[in-house]
């Protein structure tokens, strides 16, 4: 039997960790299409709108420091979590050049070549600052390291999302 202490803490880590699959599976289906309800709203909103114009970028300043979540929907409407470190969430727009600008990055073929699995991506360094870009073309991982490589389709798209929302994260 499992004490109680324990059951509780299974209880509480199973809850997380069904709450993150569930909401990774909402946001892209296997198929790689957008699974919100109004599909051919968001279909007919911009052009190649969906999962594929659908970002999602994660920061973070060494172990210890503050973890930014930034969502951008295909429309260009994003939220961000802990934007300045400050625990405040933001919401906003992109304008219309940098949404028709992303859309192009998110689309161009080089992508694909530069997510973690195709580059065999490994964290390397110690109290830098690490990027992580979820898009359709699969997960894309950067840090600020003297002498990394930067993926450049991926670093445009980081420095896009970046300039045009709030403040990266401060320690």
């Amino acid at each position: 039997m499992v004490p109680n202490q324990w059951s509780r803490t299974l209880m509480v880590c199973a809850g997380a960790v069904l709450t993150i699959a569930l909401t990774a599976c909402s946001v892209f289906d296997r198929d790689g299409t957008d699974s919100t309800p109004d599909k051919a709203a968001a279909a007919t909103a911009l052009p190649g709108a969906g999962a594929a114009n659908r970002v999602s970028l994660v920061q973070k300043l060494g172990q210890d420091g503050p973890l930014r979540s930034l969502n951008v929907e295909p429309d260009g409407h994003w939220e961000c979590d802990d934007c300045a470190g400050d625990g405040v969430t933001s919401t906003g727009s992109l304008d219309p050049e940098q949404v028709k600008r992303l859309h192009d990055l998110l689309a161009d073929p080089r992508l694909r070549q530069e997510t973690d699995e195709a580059r065999r991506y490994r964290v390397s360094c110690i109290d830098a600052l690490t990027s992580s870009l979820l898009t359709s073309a699969g997960l894309i991982t950067s840090q600020d390291c003297p002498g990394e490589d930067q993926p450049p389709v991926a670093n445009e798209i980081l420095l896009l999302l970046t300039q045009a929302t709030p403040a990266e994260p401060t320690a």
